[in-house]
């Protein structure tokens, strides 16, 4: 995770590293519907997105998070968030093949959010796989985790769709958008299963 922060670009949407630069498109995108936040914990104003931004911005500069902005490309417009975030290294013993790998084992996808105007677009398919593409084929992690609100039915169901496997709630995991410890519904992709999750999402996206 060294050098220039990552960029990951497609044919519909561009994820480029998070910065106070994007704070106005932020506020404007989450002001699309308010209704649509009640199960992230997201801030609506100047200042709780800028402290917003320099909270993912602290992870990223400490190796344990990679926090884009989500661009769409046909209008260069800022229409959400998403990042990578609990970013684990094993600890392999040493002589094992593993122990001179350069990327992580294992990571999370999460904090992501999209404008109003953004949903069933392709936007979240795709990032999803340009995601999903670099943790695996370029980190080569051996798994990828998602948490959600266990309240948060479209987000479960969402994951559910992408093909990530639920494995159970995590009590009192989080603290929640309602401020109270939320139970969280864990799913996650595993290497062997990425491609077939891969086929799924470039169906979904050619359709």
């Amino acid at each position: 995770m060294s050098g220039d922060p990552l960029t990951l670009a497609g044919r519909h949407v561009r994820l480029e590293p998070l910065s106070r630069a994007h704070v106005p498109g932020l506020v404007a995108a989450a002001s699309e519907d308010l209704a649509l936040y009640a199960w992230t914990p997201l801030p609506r104003d100047t200042a709780g997105m800028t402290r917003y931004v320099d909270t993912a911005v602290r992870g990223r500069e400490q190796g344990t998070a990679l926090p884009f902005a989500t661009v769409r490309l046909a209008d260069d417009k800022v229409i959400g968030s998403t990042r990578f975030f609990l970013i684990e290294r094993w600890e392999w013993p040493a002589g094992h093949p593993n122990a001179s790998r350069a990327g992580p084992d294992g990571c999370e996808i999460g904090y992501t959010w999209l404008a109003a105007s953004a949903i069933r677009t392709a936007a979240n398919t795709e990032a999803k796989l340009l995601m999903l593409g670099y943790a695996f084929e370029s980190w080569r992690v051996h798994r990828v985790c998602f948490h959600t609100d266990m309240r948060n039915e479209r987000s479960r169901n969402a994951l559910a769709r992408l093909g990530a496997v639920f494995e159970g709630t995590l009590r009192a995991h989080r603290l929640a958008s309602d401020l109270i410890p939320r139970d969280s519904a864990r799913f996650s992709i595993i290497a062997a299963e990425w491609p077939a999750v891969r086929q799924r999402l470039e169906r979904r996206l050619a359709a």
